[in-house]
Parts: C-alpha cells; sequence; structure tokens
C-alpha cells in the first residue's frame, strides 16, 4: 500500500514539473503612490497612473470638459506600484521560474525583495527575467517604481548639441502621441500597460514559432516551423506539429529547429471583397519522455504578398499584389483606440476592424506615432480580410541613434516581429511616419538654427535607424515571406511633384494647404496613403465631452478644448462656406460638418479609383479617435459612424460607376475591383429634377467588358440639360449588366450643395419590425439624416424623389427623428 503511494506521489510530482504553467499576476492586489506621498491607493492592472488616480477620485476625468490640462502634473512625477504575491514550496522546486512584463510605460526600476532585478527603458519591449534565486516561499514583495518620462527625456535630450522638434518625445521609447497631437490630448502615461505573470518551466520551453511559407499553390502548401527552444537540459525531445512527431536533440541553451509541414489542397487566405479570410489552426508541443512540456498554438492563413514597384512613363507603380493578382487597397489610418491603452476591450477591437471590413476597406495602415497593437487587433483584421500596413513606432521628429538606442531599438523590433509576422493580415513594415518628409522639408533646422554638422548628425542618425538597425532586424528576424520594407511614409513630400508620380504619398494640400476639394481632381498620387479633412463626432459623442448637462454651442469652452488643432475651427468654416450654407444652430452646423468631411474624402476617393491602375491605393485618414474630439475620424470616440464611415461604405464598393466633370464635359467610368470579370455591361442614365419629373434618359451603345475599369464616351452637360436650370437637377447612373442586373448605381448633382434648389420633402418613417424601418419621401431628400439612439444600417443617404428604402437598426428605438439639408438651407 505505502509503495504504491509512493509510486503515484512520484508520478503526479513529475507531471507537475514536466508541464509549462503560468500564474497571472496582474490579479494580484496592487497598490501605487506618489513617491512623494506615504500613502498607497488601490491599483489596477493593466493600466496606467491616471486611470488609477481617477479611480482613486484624485482627478477628474481628462476626457470631460476642460479637464486634459488638469491633470498633465502627473507627467513630472515619478509613481511606484507594489504587489505582494505567495510562493508555495512546490512551485519554488520548479527549475525555471521567469517573471515576464508584456509591457511596462517605460523608465522603470523593478525590485523583487528589496533587490533590484531589471530597469526598464522601452514601453514596446517585453521583459522577461529569470526570478527563481530571488523568490522565497509565503509571501514576495514586487516593486516598480515609474520615473518620469518627462523628466528623464530631457536628461537625454540634453546630451544632444541642437534642439529637436518637440522634445523630448523622441528620446523616449513611449507611444509619441502621449505627447498630444492635433487630434489628441496631452496626456503622458506610466505603469504596468500590459499583463505581468510568472512562467514555471522545466527541462525546455518553446520560445518563439516561426511559420515560413515556401510555396503556395492551389495543390499544397509547403511550411517550414522554425522553432527557437531553450534547453535547460540537453537530450532527446519530441516536437510537434498537430499529430505529427518529429524526433529531436537539445543542447544546453538555445536551440533552433526547422520541421517541412506540408496543407495538401490549401485554401487561400483573402483579402475583403475577394473571398474568405480563410484561416488554419495549427498546434505545435514539446515533450520530453513522452509528457508534454510545452505547447502552443499557431492561426495562420495561406497568401502571397508583392509590394510591386516598376518604371514606367509616368514614373513608378507601387501597388500590392496579392495571391497573384493586383490589388486595389482601399483603407484607413489606424491611430490607438484609447489615450488609455489598457481601457481598449477586446471587444471594441473587434469592432472597429468588423466596421472597416462593413465598409468594404481591405487594409489598414497602423499609424507610427502610436502603439503596436493588442494582439487583439490582429486577430481581428486576419478574421476579416483586413490586411495590415504595420509603421514602427517612429513618428514626425528626429530621433538619436547612439549605440544604446540602436540595441534598445534592434530588441524593440524583435520582440515585435516575432510577436506579429505569423499573422496572415501582416503586408509591410514601414520604417516610420513623415520623418524623411520633417527633416527635408519642415524647415525645423532653420527654426533651430542648426549648423551644417548638426544637420548632417541628423540626417545620419536617420539612415542609421531607418536604413540600418531596422532592416537589418526584418532580415534578421523575419521570415523571407515577411520581410517587405518600406523605409519611410510618406517616400516624398506633398509638396514636390515626385510624389504623385512614385512611391506613397501624404497629400495634405487639402486641409493644411486649404485647398478645395476639387483639387483632389488634379493630384492624384500612385498610393495615397494619408489625406483628410475633419468633421465633428456624432452628438452622443459631443455632448459626452460634458460632466454634467451639455452646453451645444460653438463658443462654449469644452467645445473647444476638444478641437485640437489650433485652426481647426478656421479651416472648417472657411471650407464649409465654399459648399454650404453655413446654419447657426449648432445641431444643425454639427450635422453639416459631417457631410463636408463625407463630401471632400468621396471627391478623394473617386479621384483615385477613377485613375486606376495609375493610382492603386487610397487610405484615408483616419478610422477612430482616442478620446471624444472634432477629428479627422470616420468613427468617433463611442464608436458610432459618422457621415464620413457611411460615405466610405458606398465609396468603397467593389464596383462603381463614376462622373468627373471636365470643362463642360462629363466622363463616365465604370470601375470594378473584384476578381470576377463583367460580360456586355452598359452604362444607363437618367436626367430627373428633384420632383422626378424626367427630362432625359438615355443608354450607351457600348457593351463592353469590365475587367479593371472601362471609359464610356463623354456627354456635354449642355446637351443633358439644355437651358434648364442646373441647380433643380440631378443625373442617374446605372451600370448594368447581363440579364438586366444592376452591377453599380450612383447619383451626380450639377452644382454644388450650397447652391441646389431643393424643395422641402415629406419624410415618412414606417416602422415594420422592432429593429427594421421604411423612409420614404415624395421629392429629393438629399443626404437623410437618421437620428436615433440605434445604429442605422444607413444613414446620410440622398432619397430619391417617390422611392423609399428599408434600414436596419441594431437595437429597437423609441424615438426617431429626420434631417435632410433643406432643413439647414432654409431655417
Amino acid at each position: 500500500m505505502n509503495k504504491i503511494l509512493f509510486v503515484t506521489f512520484f508520478f503526479i510530482q513529475t507531471l507537475f514539473f514536466a508541464q509549462f504553467s503560468e500564474r497571472n499576476l496582474s490579479s494580484e492586489k496592487w497598490q501605487f503612490k506618489n513617491v512623494k506621498d506615504e500613502k498607497w491607493l488601490t491599483a489596477r492592472i493593466p493600466g496606467t497612473v491616471h486611470l488609477d488616480l481617477m479611480n482613486n477620485k484624485i482627478i477628474p476625468d481628462p476626457f470631460k470638459d476642460d479637464n486634459e490640462k488638469k491633470v498633465q502634473w502627473i507627467e513630472n512625477e515619478d509613481w511606484d506600484y507594489q504587489t505582494k504575491f505567495k510562493i508555495s514550496s512546490k512551485e519554488l522546486e520548479n527549475q525555471n521560474i521567469e517573471l515576464v512584463f508584456d509591457g511596462l510605460d517605460t523608465f522603470s526600476d523593478i525590485y523583487l525583495n528589496g533587490k533590484l532585478i531589471q530597469s526598464t527603458d522601452n514601453m514596446f519591449r517585453k521583459w522577461t527575467i529569470s526570478v527563481k534565486k530571488n523568490l522565497k516561499i509565503g509571501d514576495n514583495l514586487l516593486q516598480i517604481k515609474f520615473k518620469s518620462a518627462i523628466n528623464v527625456g530631457k536628461d537625454l535630450a540634453e546630451k544632444v548639441s541642437f534642439t529637436t522638434p518637440e522634445s523630448p518625445r523622441s528620446f523616449v521609447r513611449k507611444a509619441q502621441y502621449q505627447f498630444g497631437w492635433d487630434w489628441g490630448p496631452r496626456l503622458v502615461t506610466a505603469g504596468i500597460w500590459k499583463d505581468v505573470r510568472l512562467n514555471f518551466w522545466n527541462n525546455a520551453k518553446l520560445e518563439n514559432i516561426k511559420i515560413e511559407q515556401k510555396n503556395l499553390t492551389k495543390q499544397k502548401a509547403d511550411l517550414n516551423i522554425q522553432a527557437q527552444i531553450f534547453a535547460e537540459k540537453k537530450g532527446k525531445y519530441s516536437f510537434l506539429v498537430e499529430d505529427n512527431s518529429h524526433s529531436i536533440y537539445l543542447n544546453q541553451g538555445v536551440n533552433k529547429i526547422l520541421i517541412p509541414f506540408t496543407i495538401e489542397n490549401p485554401h487561400f487566405w483573402q483579402p475583403n471583397g475577394w473571398g474568405k479570410a480563410m484561416l488554419y489552426a495549427l498546434k505545435f508541443s514539446l515533450k520530453k519522455d513522452g509528457e508534454i512540456i510545452d505547447e502552443k498554438e499557431e492561426r495562420i492563413g495561406l497568401k502571397t504578398v508583392e509590394l510591386v514597384q516598376e518604371k514606367d512613363e509616368k514614373g513608378k507603380s507601387f501597388y500590392f499584389k496579392v495571391n497573384g493578382n493586383p490589388l486595389y487597397a482601399k483603407g484607413v489610418n489606424w491611430i490607438p483606440g484609447d489615450s488609455f491603452s489598457p481601457s481598449m476591450s477586446k471587444e471594441k477591437y473587434h469592432k472597429l476592424i468588423k466596421d472597416c471590413k462593413e465598409a468594404n476597406m481591405n487594409m489598414i495602415r497602423v499609424w507610427g506615432g502610436g502603439i503596436y497593437e493588442d494582439d487583439e487587433f490582429y486577430k481581428a483584421c486576419d478574421q476579416n480580410g483586413i490586411l495590415v500596413w504595420q509603421d514602427f513606432m517612429f513618428a514626425g521628429s528626429f530621433y538619436p541613434s547612439d549605440e544604446n538606442f540602436q540595441k534598445n531599438v534592434e530588441i524593440e523590433v524583435k520582440d515585435q516581429i516575432e510577436r506579429l509576422q505569423n499573422h496572415p493580415s501582416l503586408a509591410l513594415w514601414c520604417g516610420n511616419n513623415e520623418i524623411d518628409e520633417a527633416i527635408v522639408n519642415w524647415g525645423y533646422q532653420k527654426q533651430f538654427k542648426y549648423s551644417k554638422e548638426d544637420s548632417l548628425q541628423v540626417w545620419n542618425d536617420y539612415k542609421t535607424i531607418f536604413h540600418e538597425v531596422i532592416p537589418n532586424a526584418i532580415k534578421k528576424y523575419a521570415t523571407a515571406g515577411k520581410q517587405i520594407y518600406w523605409e519611410s511614409s510618406p517616400s516624398i513630400g506633398w509638396g514636390h511633384k515626385e510624389s504623385l508620380t512614385e512611391g506613397d504619398s501624404h497629400y495634405w494640400g487639402v486641409w493644411w494647404g486649404e485647398e478645395p476639394f476639387e483639387i483632389y481632381n488634379k493630384k492624384v498620387p500612385r498610393f495615397a496613403s494619408e489625406y483628410g479633412f475633419q468633421g465633428m463626432p456624432t452628438l452622443e459623442t459631443t455632448k459626452s465631452m460634458f460632466s454634467g448637462k451639455a452646453d451645444l454651442s460653438l463658443e462654449n469652452p469644452t467645445i473647444k478644448a476638444h478641437q485640437k488643432h489650433s485652426r481647426g475651427w478656421e479651416i472648417i468654416q472657411k471650407y464649409m462656406e465654399r459648399d454650404y450654407k453655413v446654419p447657426t444652430d449648432f445641431i444643425k452646423y454639427n450635422y453639416v460638418s459631417q457631410l463636408l468631411q463625407a463630401r471632400g474624402m468621396q471627391i478623394a476617393i473617386e479621384a483615385h479609383r477613377r485613375a486606376k491602375p495609375y493610382n492603386m491605393g487610397t487610405l484615408y485618414w483616419q478610422l477612430n479617435d482616442c478620446w471624444p474630439v472634432v477629428s479627422w475620424s470616420s468613427i468617433d470616440y463611442l464608436g458610432n459612424w459618422k457621415a464620413l464611415h457611411y460615405q466610405i461604405k458606398r465609396s468603397f464598393e467593389n464596383q462603381m460607376i463614376l462622373a468627373e466633370e471636365k470643362d463642360g464635359v462629363l466622363n463616365f467610368y465604370a470601375i470594378n475591383d473584384g476578381l470576377e470579370n463583367f460580360e456586355d455591361v452598359q452604362l444607363e442614365f437618367e436626367v430627373n429634377n428633384f420632383k422626378s419629373e424626367n427630362f432625359l434618359t438615355a443608354v450607351s451603345n457600348q457593351q463592353q467588358k469590365l475587367g479593371q475599369i472601362v471609359k464610356f464616351d463623354p456627354s456635354s452637360i449642355a446637351q443633358l440639360i439644355g437651358d434648364s436650370d442646373k441647380n433643380k437637377l440631378y443625373l442617374n447612373l446605372i451600370l448594368r449588366g447581363k440579364d438586366e442586373k444592376i452591377i453599380a448605381e450612383s447619383n451626380y448633382f450639377f452644382a454644388k450643395p450650397k447652391d441646389l434648389k431643393l424643395t422641402k420633402p415629406n419624410i415618412k418613417i414606417k416602422k415594420i419590425s422592432s429593429t427594421e424601418i421604411e423612409v420614404s419621401t415624395d421629392v429629393l431628400a438629399k443626404d437623410v439624416y437618421l437620428i436615433g439612439d440605434t445604429h442605422f444600417s444607413d444613414n446620410f443617404f440622398d432619397l430619391l424623389p417617390k422611392t423609399s428604402r428599408r434600414i436596419k437598426l441594431s437595437n429597437p428605438s423609441k424615438n426617431i427623428e429626420v434631417m435632410s439639408l433643406w432643413d439647414t438651407m432654409n431655417p
């Protein structure tokens, strides 16, 4: 009996110590305090000092009223965090125990039981510390002492002989947007912003798995599984890919193994609009003496991506080829979804990416002034067929290149490559946002009176980091299919003609240059990776700016505090006067500001798409907000779609029929971004007045095959409308295919919105069910705006005379109001 018990106990112990295990320390009881204080306060991990101060009612919510300025003292203080946790005798018997911080913000000293075990200096790195020798049975005290990133950054900046733009943020490896941007507040955080855990392992552990796609055809996918394994004990092990076991011998220390793996008759991962984003779950196990000692799972997609740049008569192409087919990239720029990153939930990530898919996008650029996003962001992109243009986190300033900085950046890049490269959504690594342009075009050297030596140093620093350190790290740590690198976005500044003939372009002649929207028709680049215009957030989000009752007035200090561009209101007003009658009522002004933003982006996107294949990508600025604000976003901070996002959904349809006016002549374009060609397409159009009285009906005498783009015969506006008042007419365009099927439809107005002579519409809303309504009108209802406590499947749309449209609601709404452009022109 005793012998049996002994054997059983020995077996349980062996099994316990064989398994790799994790223990989450984030859920322990944490405390924090200002280093100057004695009293400890409750903290939540993951978190930031601002969130902890709010939860303890020490500071007001920085997102409300004008509170942002009231909390900026926090950035100059040092903060201590601590927790106590117990370790059992059995836990301490493990061969290896590691303390892992997935993210510390930013400069900190880590103490375990009073001993300094690690200092940190990079928000974007993962910190793994061997701690077995520092632990004890019973209570253990873990302390993290954070230094002010502002004060450390100033000390680092003083070591450089010249002043850097927006110093000291470029010396600090943390999210640059926290120092303030023209859409975001200045909230420089500190704290344990990602999870903390203890890892227990014995014999060996799987450190990293890279999946290299060697060959991909419809018949099979040949993969190389590259595993990095750290062995505490040398000897024979088994490595399993799914159920396929491979005998391996590991030496003590770091081992790298390569296992071929084949998937027969693979399903390709396709971008949104081309098919399903098919994913495969692959399980990897490491065994010793028949027992699993570590395991991982990776979800992969099988695809090929190329960045094609070929010289032509107009410059050089710039486009992505996916699975052998040229892809017209339709998408957006992404900024962090919250000024306090731990506040971003899994649900919010997935909702925002789903909203991108619903708006017919296939690409997102992760902007270089933010953060490398949470795993949930990339998972959502994988699942929804959204390709990711991934900037490294450098933006709009001059960065150093001393030895310590180089080493820090290389490890940062390594950590992110190893974390992200297996995601099928990943398409491209980009070195930075607008730093090349900042050095060449923004005049900082003149502003700060740089010497020739200083200017040379700036350029040499730039080349060291973005021509050497980062691309070399990509070659070293990324697999062959994940090494596409683009040094800087944009490659050439928007004031230079070459920015329109090669590379990617950030065109800011609209907004910053205050040029009219129509300039987009002339300034068409090869790939538009940034352009945009501001619009107000929805009324719900505007009201959320207030801690009390909302005073909706453009003169209200709270409304003004939530416009971060120094001339934002002035620029919006100038553009609104060009295209709309400017309302004095706040709600109507809010509505028209959204229409204005949507109109500008519609003009830009249509110009880009008509230029296909010269232009092969359009990524507008920006998708989202990090707080309630007047900004360039199409979805506001609370997740509500602005007029722009509804327009983006229409403007990014795979098939479109578009009209372009040049010198009194209308040119017609049929565009197809799908993989399927259409046979015998035909253009039909009607000229109608706003009461549905028909002036002209015509059908093109061409029947064409629609591959990527077809241009139909032009028509003179004078021939179309004769002596009629163009301010009372619109053109309805229909692209029809075989079997009379409508492929695409659109409307063209001959005048700007402010000049339209609209008739008051009688808009009726009929309830079909608790989550569906029907909207109808007797005459043209321009830009129908549905207002209610629900999400509408369509909004800010034109409703043609004597027609109706069914709209789905995300949830039942008791009271739905309606407005149209006529209401803003006839107070």
